[in-house]
């Protein structure tokens, strides 16, 4: 009789999962240090959620339908607040870190260690995103739905994937900003790219204004880009403005998205890796 065939087992994932579990958790303690930063960013937060609620306010008062872009004001108001609490959750300063290590450089440290550069800064950045979601975030929205008429989410199913899709505004963010930080491999400076990216994401993303008040021959263009989903998207969801296939749709864009930016910083990173090498860097 034949021998029986042996299945060679599955090689556990703790050991590759680890590292980058120890890195996450070293970013959110390393925030620590810096928490009363947050506390005052609270109040930041909030005055600039006020801002604009004055502004939506007045614009609304002299709008005879009640309805611009889609929303009413209750919807808006709720939509922008959301906005700004989310962005509190998914923003981090990957593409600074990397500027940094150019800079004064650090990335040689980085380059020696056994473990994929993109994971590492990755799992920072979610490591920043879970301190800010507890420290920075839950806060903001406390405070906002003590002061202004918000309205919960539409339904339990909409809160879920509300989460989902913050989420993967996360790892949107992080996917852009590490194909940003790299260019200062390059550079050396990035100061110029970081300001101009701060203005395209808070324009397209949705955060200042909703892309449905864009011109009309626009709005197809920005529905096939990533920059909406990272507040356009997640709010939508949040107030039950899509729902079902649409949702699915959405969330399905910003998945792809995500990972292709993801791809897309792997490949940039093996470039720009064999070019340090070069370089003797």
């Amino acid at each position: 009789m034949p021998a029986p065939k042996t299945v060679a087992p599955a090689l556990p994932l703790a050991p590759y999962v680890a590292p980058y579990i120890a890195f996450a958790r070293t970013s959110f303690i390393n925030l620590l240090a810096y928490r009363a930063r947050y506390f005052v960013g609270v109040l930041t937060y909030f005055f600039s959620v006020s801002v604009w609620y004055f502004i939506w306010k007045e614009l609304f008062s002299q709008e005879p339908g009640g309805v611009i872009g889609g929303f009413d004001f209750p919807q808006m108001v709720t939509y922008i607040s959301t906005g700004w609490a989310l962005r509190s959750f998914y923003f981090n300063e990957v593409d600074r870190d990397i500027a940094s290590q150019v800079q004064e450089g650090r990335l040689a440290m980085s380059l020696i260690k056994p473990v994929d550069f993109q994971a590492m800064v990755l799992s920072q950045a979610l490591g920043e995103s879970a301190f800010r979601l507890l420290l920075f975030s839950l806060p903001i929205a406390t405070l906002l739905f003590l002061v202004y008429p918000l309205r919960p989410p539409a339904s339990l199913l909409a809160a879920l994937l509300f989460g989902v899709s913050g989420l993967l505004s996360v790892l949107l963010v992080g996917a852009i900003n590490f194909c940003v930080g790299l260019i200062a491999i390059r550079t050396r400076s990035i100061l110029g790219f970081l300001r101009a990216k701060y203005l395209v994401l808070e324009l397209l993303s949705g955060l200042l204004i909703p892309p449905s008040l864009f011109p009309e021959r626009v709005r197809p263009i920005l529905d096939w880009l990533p920059f909406p989903h990272m507040n356009y998207t997640p709010g939508r969801i949040y107030l039950g403005l899509v729902s079902g296939p649409q949702a699915a749709r959405a969330l399905a864009l910003q998945a792809a998205w995500t990972l292709l930016l993801l791809g897309l910083g792997r490949l940039l990173w093996r470039a720009t890796r064999r070019r340090i090498v070069v370089q003797g860097g």
